[in-house]
């Protein structure tokens, strides 16, 4: 059995939903709190070394977070399914792609120039669309290489040997 280790602030917050939820299933877990001064410390450069480096990476994950939301994951009819996701593929992804593309620049990484969970988090969205629609990224040859790096480090790329292997 797994052993859970919940870390979060000496409050409830947004952590209060997953203690529920551990104690209705009964699932023993350690809560491990820590206090607001501490937080410097512990926090990882993959949020951004800056406040507004951290704005930044919120605002790419939360723009990916909500195209994906858009997709029709779990309709039952495939011919609506299979046209929303032509739909959003066809007529909605330039849109995104070609912006990520223009915030990107000519930057090695999307912050800057160290790795931040938001070029994880583009890699994971893209390698989603990319089943849907293979041709996706072909105009976009900066957006494919953030892929490839991420896909390159070491630890990821060991997760990406081990995991198990699914369509999405």
């Amino acid at each position: 059995m797994p052993n859970y280790k919940l870390t979060y602030f000496n409050m409830r917050g947004r952590a209060e939903i997953i203690r529920y939820i551990f104690a209705y299933l009964d699932i023993k877990y350690e809560d491990h709190r820590i206090e607001q001064s501490d937080w410097p410390q512990i926090k990882s450069n993959l949020a951004g070394k800056t406040d507004l480096e951290q704005c930044q990476v919120d605002a790419i994950v939360d723009t990916l977070d909500d195209f994906m939301s858009r997709f029709p994951w779990v309709e039952k009819k495939q011919d609506i399914k299979d046209q929303m996701f032509k739909e959003l593929l066809t007529c909605d992804a330039p849109h995104l792609l070609q912006d990520l593309d223009t915030y990107l620049g000519e930057k090695e990484w999307f912050i800057g120039n160290y790795v931040t969970w938001a070029d994880f988090y583009w890699e994971i969205c893209s390698t989603t669309l990319l089943v849907f629609k293979p041709d996706l990224l072909d105009i976009h040859p900066r957006l494919v290489t953030i892929r490839k790096k991420v896909q390159s480090i070491p630890a990821i790329a060991d997760w990406i040997l081990r995991r198990p292997q699914t369509k999405l």
